[in-house]
């Protein structure tokens, strides 16, 4: 379970230490009308990514490698490769868990929060998370590229976690970047890199 809480709890963190500039308010709309359009457009995503998993009871965050899978609306895979074996794939209100071989699933439907988080999870994925009836928004410029912060609304929500941020690169409007924030100020860190968008993705991958 606690390695379900890390995947729903991921993140970024380094680049909030470079300048941020916020933008005004005709930049902020004309920015996030190109990100909803791309976000419309994805079908698919691919990556290889690292995360960085931030605890404050450790003084290192702990590091691991793996690839994404994301194929629209809601299929996701994270498949972990090092330093241990783990794969998780969230489909039809249900993760699926395989451990080193050792298989799992937890259904998700009748959990409104686990629910809630993985909507999320997709839409940050996308980089589509602009609604103001759930987020407090605000956009600001970095030294490459574009950082957004989503505050929760929900308590519920916020009770868990305090805030999502985003980082686009600057030239493609996608996500490079994606952070999510605890209440405890915790985090965990996703880096993507060499991702690509559109391919045809076959269901099979996300079978257990």
């Amino acid at each position: 379970m606690i390695k379900i809480i890390t995947i729903f709890l991921f993140g970024l963190g380094f680049q909030l230490s470079f300048a941020q500039v916020p933008l005004n308010k005709s930049d902020a709309q004309k920015f996030k009308k190109q990100v909803m359009l791309n976000a419309a457009n994805t079908e698919s995503i691919v990556s290889e990514f690292i995360q960085y998993r931030h605890l404050s009871f450790l003084n290192n965050e702990i590091k691991t490698i793996g690839n994404l899978v994301f194929k629209s609306p809601n299929l996701v895979k994270w498949e972990y490769i090092s330093p241990y074996q783990y794969t998780t794939i969230f489909k039809n209100n249900t993760i699926f868990i395989n451990d080193g071989g050792d298989k799992s699933n937890i259904n998700i439907g009748s959990n409104t929060i686990f629910k809630s988080l993985n909507n999320l999870i997709i839409s940050s994925l996308k980089g589509n998370l602009f609604d103001d009836n759930i987020f407090i928004i605000s956009y600001f410029k970095l030294d490459e590229n574009y950082l957004v912060k989503f505050i929760p609304k929900d308590k519920n929500i916020l009770d868990l976690i305090v805030a999502f941020e985003l980082i686009f690169h600057k030239a493609t409007n996608d996500v490079i970047e994606v952070k999510m924030i605890e209440s405890s100020n915790d985090y965990t860190k996703i880096i993507f890199k060499n991702k690509t968008l559109n391919i045809t993705i076959s269901d099979a991958i996300f079978n257990n």
